[in-house]
């Protein structure tokens, strides 16, 4: 899959996208009022009953659809008054998608076959840096969604019991619950939305799960492949070329370098990516065994 971005003006290209969802979003209510009109005429039972169900397939992606329009025009209107306001903070897509989730926060993850951690996005500071947690504790909401294919959810005491790492860890940037849903595609998990400190009930709601099958379908993946969501998603590339070196420095397997690089991240208060920065450069040099640099630092 290819990621890249739009070179074009961002709000012309948030309209764009848009209209491109409502009209997506039509075309498949069209389509399933089509088989609605064939169960209708059909004497046969079992003909009748899969045209309803090909109907109501039709149906969940056209509001799958509606849902991405709707955070598109959202991520539009943030759009204009940023331009009229440049000393404001550039708007980020999923400021927006913590909006329609209610939430305080939310942050999307995106994984490969193996569950290696490939990309990333967050509303936030604080949610960027619950998703770090994650990553370089290697548990969390996010982690257990894409694992179990299914939701997930704690708050309070729950986030230490169920994560004794994460749980403390997340506690101190002031967020006191979190729920995650995975992202899928084909029956395939692609990665997990996570919200924090969401509104009473939305953790239990469908919305989260909507908005999911939204992201995926119309935001994410696309017939050109999976786009940066409008600027703001970042890539574990290097974070893995740098396992890659470390791995062949110390002859141990590509997994064990990758947790000395979360293990040195964690203990230095520093994001991996900053830590792969220095590895591939040649200003770090890890030592197995001590989580700490043994060259030049």
């Amino acid at each position: 899959m290819a990621i890249g971005g739009e070179a074009s003006d961002p709000l012309a290209s948030a309209e764009r996208r848009a209209a491109a969802a409502r009209a997506r979003s039509a075309h498949e209510t069209d389509r399933a009022e089509r088989h609605e009109r064939l169960a209708g005429d059909c004497a046969d039972a079992f003909l009748r009953d899969l045209h309803l169900r090909i109907a109501a397939a039709h149906r969940s992606t056209s509001a799958s659809h509606r849902t991405a329009a709707r955070l598109e025009d959202a991520f539009a209107v943030r759009l204009g008054a940023w331009a009229g306001r440049p000393d404001l903070p550039w708007q980020l897509f999923m400021t927006g998608v913590a909006e329609a989730c209610g939430s305080g926060g939310a942050a999307l993850t995106l994984v490969g076959r193996t569950f290696d951690e490939l990309a990333l996005a967050a509303s936030d500071e604080p949610s960027r840096a619950a998703q770090e947690l994650e990553f370089l504790l290697g548990e969390g909401p996010a982690r257990d969604a894409t694992s179990t294919a299914g939701p997930v959810a704690a708050s309070g005491a729950a986030l230490a019991e169920r994560w004794p790492g994460y749980g403390p860890a997340v506690g101190e940037l002031g967020i006191t619950e979190v729920a995650a849903v995975p992202l899928t595609l084909d029956g395939n998990c692609v990665g997990a939305l996570a919200v924090y400190d969401p509104a009473p009930g939305t953790a239990g709601s469908t919305a989260l799960a909507e908005i999911a099958e939204a992201l995926t379908h119309s935001v994410i993946l696309t017939p050109v492949g999976v786009l940066d969501l409008h600027e703001g998603i970042e890539l574990r590339a290097k974070v893995h070329q740098a396992a890659g070196m470390v791995s062949v420095q110390l002859d141990r397997p590509v997994a064990d370098a990758l947790e000395l690089i979360r293990a040195y991240a964690f203990g230095e208060g520093v994001p991996a990516h900053r830590v792969a920065e220095r590895i591939l450069a040649g200003e770090l040099l890890l030592g197995w065994g001590t989580g700490h640099s043994s060259g030049n630092t």
